[in-house]
């Protein structure tokens, strides 16, 4: 039974879209006037489907209390998980100009590097390169867009991690399934407000998870996504260590994912100089794969190695391992 279960008897206008197993993603805009599906990469409109305002607010509502959460006036953004991973998103007016919105991606299943081999995400000799730079312990940050499949490139590599290492998987929110004897799942926790006479409680940020990390023995440290401060202590785990680790990062190619991720690091007000920064990410990061959209399919289009940083010229020396209809050169 999918833990969609639990939500569904709020949606009924839309459950067909949600236990349709062609489809990934549902989209309510407007206060329910548009709904709209991803299905195999494309977006569609569901003609002549809509949800009454009021009813879609106690929907929204109802699905915010089975997981844990709440929305309101006070607090009108919900971004929750169900137990399989499919991920609830919602907003309340103001801030949702024409009404209330809501956004589910559901989790339909994992892929391993074969199947993403099958759907022709990759290659089979990407495939085979990314799993050996897993195996040699190299550390590999996923580059692209949102909804691109990163998470999922991400958890198909994981699972080649040998069953005798510790991991540890950091997130913002855990998106991540491992099936691994000896992993240490961590999350995030935004700032609460006080309920009644109750003292509120502070955020435990990325950054706080990343740092106590390094006390709980990790072999292979895995960041959900790397937006902020976090970077920093990452790019020290990184360096003292930590070989193997995987992250995600958004970005637009791979050469600009090294680049953002030196404005993160930067973010955490270090004091550290521009220089020693991408010399820092130049030694930590040994690989990035940059995953796009392709017409409708999800697709890895580059795989860069990090060979190391020209301080003079400011650029970091990539090598050119695999370009979409390409498979080497060099780039410096």
């Amino acid at each position: 039974m999918s833990s969609l279960d639990r939500i569904l008897p709020f949606l009924r206008p839309i459950e067909d879209l949600l236990v349709d197993p062609t489809i990934t993603e549902v989209m309510v805009n407007d206060g329910g006037k548009h709904v709209f599906v991803e299905r195999d990469g494309t977006l569609e409109s569901v003609a002549g489907r809509t949800l009454e305002p009021r009813n879609l607010t106690v929907a929204i509502k109802n699905i915010a209390r089975a997981c844990g959460d709440e929305i309101s006036d006070a607090q009108p953004l919900l971004d929750a998980r169900l137990e399989d991973g499919s991920r609830v998103a919602a907003m309340f007016p103001p801030c949702a100009v024409a009404g209330p919105a809501l956004t589910i991606r559901k989790f339909t299943r994992r892929y391993s590097l074969d199947d993403l081999v099958q759907v022709d995400a990759l290659t089979p000799a990407l495939a085979s390169q990314l799993a050996q730079a897993v195996a040699t312990q190299q550390n590999l940050l996923i580059s692209g867009g949102t909804g691109t499949g990163k998470t999922t490139l991400l958890n198909a590599l994981a699972a080649g991690i040998p069953d005798a290492e510790r991991i540890v998987v950091i997130e913002e929110t855990a998106e991540i399934h491992l099936d691994k004897p000896n992993l240490l799942r961590l999350e995030a926790r935004r700032a609460q407000a006080p309920l009644g006479h109750e003292a509120p409680l502070p955020p435990v940020t990325i950054a706080d998870l990343v740092r106590a990390t390094l006390r709980h023995r990790p072999d292979r440290i895995l960041v959900g996504e790397v937006r902020g401060a976090e970077a920093f202590d990452l790019l020290q785990a990184l360096n003292t260590g930590h070989l193997g680790s995987l992250t995600t990062i958004h970005a637009n190619s791979a050469e600009q994912a090294l680049t953002r991720l030196a404005h993160c690091v930067l973010t955490a007000n270090v004091g550290l100089p521009h220089r020693s920064i991408r010399e820092a990410i130049a030694l930590a990061i040994h690989l990035v794969a940059h995953v796009a959209r392709v017409g409708n399919r999800r697709r890895v289009i580059e795989l860069v190695a990090v060979r190391g940083y020209d301080g003079e010229a400011d650029r970091f020396l990539l090598d050119q391992r695999y370009t979409a209809g390409e498979t080497s050169g060099d780039r410096s």
